[in-house]
Order: C-alpha cells, then sequence, then structure tokens
C-alpha cells in the first residue's frame, strides 16, 4: 500500500496529526468554557481533563488503580497522581485500598462526583454535537470507523 505523505508535499499544518490534535485542544476547551459557566459544576471546579478521568471511574468498569487509568489516558505517573489529588480534593473521588492486596488502591466516583457526572456528560454532548454541525450521521461513522482504524494500526 502506498504511502499518503510524501516529505517533498508535506504539509504539517494539514496532516492528520495535526488536525486531530487542534480539535482535540479545540473541544477540551470548549468543555471547559461550558463547565466554568455551569452554576451547579463551577462551584466544583471541575475541568475538561478531570471529566476524562471522571468518565472512567463512572459506569460499567468504575473500579480503577491509577495506574489503569495511566494506561488508558496516557498520562505519566505523576500526572495522574496530582490529577487523582485534585479529584478527591472537590469530593469527586476516592481512594480505597484493595481487601485482598493492601498495595494496590482502586479509585472511584464518589456519590458527588457520580451525582454531577450526567450533568458533565452532557455538556460534553453538546460540545461534541457543536463541533459536528454539518456532517450527517453516516459521516460521523465513517469518522469514527477510519479513527478506530487508525488506533488498530497502534504498535
Amino acid at each position: 500500500m502506498a504511502n499518503i505523505y510524501e516529505v517533498k508535499s508535506y504539509d504539517p499544518s494539514q496532516s492528520v496529526a495535526h488536525l486531530m490534535g487542534r480539535v482535540r485542544v479545540e473541544m477540551l476547551a470548549a468543555l471547559d468554557r461550558e463547565l466554568s459557566a455551569d452554576p451547579q459544576l463551577s462551584q466544583l471546579g471541575v475541568t475538561s481533563a478531570q471529566f476524562v478521568v471522571m468518565v472512567r471511574l463512572v459506569g460499567k468498569e468504575s473500579r480503577k488503580s491509577a495506574s489503569d487509568l495511566c494506561k488508558e489516558l496516557s498520562y505519566d505517573a505523576g500526572a495522574m497522581t496530582r490529577m487523582i489529588d485534585r479529584l478527591e480534593k472537590k469530593g469527586l473521588v476516592r481512594r480505597m485500598r484493595c481487601l485482598k492486596d493492601r498495595r494496590l488502591i482502586f479509585l472511584e466516583a464518589t456519590e458527588l462526583g457520580r451525582g454531577a457526572y450526567p450533568r458533565m456528560l452532557a455538556m460534553s454532548v453538546a460540545v461534541q454535537n457543536r463541533f459536528l454541525r454539518g456532517l450527517d450521521k453516516a459521516q460521523v461513522q465513517q469518522l469514527t470507523d477510519v479513527l478506530n482504524r487508525m488506533l488498530q494500526n497502534v504498535g
């Protein structure tokens, strides 16, 4: 299969990587604005980065270790510890020692965190829908398929 890009004609500002990065940064900034403008969530000081962590602590597999989160989010351990400290201080997350292996500490959303999550999620959905304006569901599905295919190429 032929390469998509050639060095001679490559324009970094129009590359898939650059554009995906810009979209991600702009989406997170838009979510930050929404979260800070919300009367309920602004009191908690929730950020988009903290929402990304909360997504992994609310739902089906809600009990995770900091190490699990680091792997899923590509965070370094120090950054994750600081993020968890902030979420814990806000009362959104708690650390719980594993009863079977006391060296292992699980994280879980608190009642306050689980209660705030639906509002955070609604804001995230609204921001994503705003960024996807002008696209139809088939185009969004195609984009999702392409991004998932790119992730399969990792490694």
